[in-house]
């Protein structure tokens, strides 16, 4: 399977600079190793096992109830608001 990569001009310019590195193989060990450590993080917890811990915590069962339509809608809302927000200001600071 091939795989195309649009990389930044002086990125490339750089990579050009060291013709003896197959950067295909780079690319492809990278992926393997990131998937690795993805796939090593995910732990399959029982559910049960993950609400006692929560209890343990402090967090109550009212708490964990799943929210109503309009408050996730809202929630949903606040969040992609502040996430715009704080990439704007990011965005605005590399300028």
């Amino acid at each position: 399977m091939n795989f195309t990569v649009r990389l930044p001009r002086k990125l490339y310019e750089r990579m050009k600079k060291h013709k003896e590195i197959n950067w295909s193989e780079v690319v492809r060990r990278s992926i393997e190793e990131y998937l690795e450590r993805l796939e090593e993080s995910i732990v399959e917890e029982p559910s049960e096992n993950i609400i006692e811990e929560l209890l343990k915590r402090g967090i109550t069962l009212e708490e964990l109830k799943p929210l109503n339509l309009g408050e996730e809608e809202r929630l949903y809302k606040e969040l992609r608001d502040r996430t715009w927000e704080r990439t704007r200001s990011m965005i605005q600071a590399q300028s």
